[in-house]
């Protein structure tokens, strides 16, 4: 046996979540070409985490189990633990333009911790929220209160120095403070949650607009769009026999043409724009009062598309580039197949591979029975590894026949979710002199559509 390894970054799109899927709450990635969902971190995870991206879509940082802060670098597979706070609810983190530092609010300081020096930079700023960056890197945006202990919004240099109160502010508090991606806008509601109205300000003429929000003043997560033109946000609304819900709706940075989009069952939902400024990403499926639903509209052409479901779904953040992700390419000459895995999986055993976020294994049939027949004993082995309610898939690979077994909800947890692809080879093998028909991948259900998209049958004379 010989393997061939050649690592190329794959650049893919993905929305980042935070789900039980797993059985656990932890950090998964939604592929928006492939539709795979791929678990990215193991148990560390908690219904409040949050992931937040970094701007050039190789990081990941959340607070998770313990309060715990992590960084999670995404091409070397590693995790890292950065911080831990007293609270980890409602912590928000910010990425500096060139990705290597974040900032976020700890007791009564902003922290400003460089994910690859690992320095940390403290300024004590009492009862401040929302600390975030301007586009040059050198400045930060952040709520606190005034000399009168009221919510204002200032600014200042990285260093501390500058200080400069942005706001006038004479009423509630500001929440949800949020600097568009140029610079030039910032949003945030007030006063409260049982009413929540949305205002931006236009940072150059000291404008401030009231957005119209939903028709009961409860509009949540506001969320600009990458081209800072756009705002999309849940507002909150009831219906006698339906109880209450959301409007997905999107208004301009001056609060106007403000319209609903699309509806979600849920009390409220977080929002994510696309890249392209293009789609926004949001959740429903809220049947027990979290939701089990992905759903993604383009705003141009307002058709909701469900994209996952069948977990709970508490968060959700869309990359804002294209994120890559190393690859290696697998290469067997003896059961003449190729195709490529995450290049964090290592070799446990002959012809396996694992990972922490999944694993496959290869081998051969040799029986000449009919596709449909050699699917069958494998979904149903007497063992049941599959489960008692396998789901078989014909489908085609390179043109040959092929077939997708996948487990029911009730395979034994030790399989992993194993599940297997076959394919009919288009000319049998000889291996130490047994004829083989077909071959055989198993691997985990989140990854097992990559592998085999990517999967090619490396014949002798080719």
């Amino acid at each position: 046996m010989q393997h061939f390894y050649d690592i190329r970054p794959k650049e893919e799109e993905w929305i980042a979540y935070t789900s039980n899927r797993g059985g656990s709450y932890d950090i998964w990635l939604y592929h928006l070409t492939q539709g795979i969902d791929t678990q990215v971190t193991s148990g560390i995870g908690e219904s409040f985490s949050i992931p937040f991206w970094s701007p050039d879509s190789r990081k990941i940082a959340f607070v998770g189990r313990n309060n715990i802060l992590f960084v999670i670098q995404l091409v070397e597979g590693a995790v890292a633990r950065i911080d831990q706070f007293a609270e980890g609810l409602g912590v928000f983190l910010s990425w500096s333009p060139d990705s290597q530092q974040l900032a976020y609010i700890k007791q009564d300081d902003i922290m400003l911790y460089n994910v690859i020096t690992h320095q940390v930079q403290r300024i004590n700023e009492p009862a401040a929220t929302d600390v975030q960056w301007f586009p040059s890197g050198t400045a930060l945006l952040f709520q606190a209160p005034d000399s009168d202990g009221i919510s204002q919004l200032f600014g200042m240099q990285t260093d501390g120095a500058a200080r400069q109160q942005i706001t006038q502010n004479t009423e509630g508090r500001l929440n949800n403070v949020r600097l568009s991606p140029d610079g030039t806008f910032v949003l945030y509601t007030t006063p409260g949650v049982s009413i929540s109205i949305i205002f931006t300000i236009d940072l150059t003429m000291g404008s401030v607009f009231e957005v119209m929000g939903g028709p009961l003043g409860r509009n949540y997560n506001p969320a600009w769009s990458p081209d800072s033109s756009t705002i999309a946000y849940s507002a909150n609304t009831f219906e006698n026999g339906v109880g209450y819900f959301s409007l997905i709706r999107t208004t301009g940075r001056q609060a106007e043409g403000d319209r609903t989009r699309a509806m979600s069952n849920c009390f409220s939902t977080p929002v994510t724009w696309s890249p392209d400024s293009r789609k926004v990403a949001y959740l429903s499926g809220c049947e027990n009062g979290t939701a089990s639903e992905m759903w993604v509209i383009d705003v141009g052409h307002p058709v909701p598309v469900k994209v996952t479901s069948g977990a709970l779904i508490t968060s959700l953040q869309w990359s804002p580039g294209t994120a890559p992700f190393s690859m290696r390419t697998y290469t067997d000459v003896v059961y003449q197949v190729q195709f490529e895995y995450p290049a964090h999986w290592e070799e446990v055993a002959d012809r396996r591979y694992e990972g922490r976020d999944g694993f496959f294994q290869i081998s051969a049939i040799a029986t000449d029975e009919p596709l449909h027949f050699v699917c069958r004993n494998e979904a149903f082995h007497p063992l049941f590894p599959y489960g008692s309610n396998p789901r078989i898939f014909s489908t085609l690979i390179e043109n040959q026949e092929a077939c997708f077994i996948f487990p029911s909800a009730d395979q034994p947890v030790e399989m992993r979710r194993q599940a297997a692809l076959l394919v009919r080879y288009p000319i049998p093998i000889q291996i130490e002199g047994t004829t083989y028909h077909y071959f055989i991948l198993w691997a985990d259900e989140n990854h097992l559509k990559h592998l085999s998209s990517t999967l090619t049958l490396k014949l002798p004379s080719s």
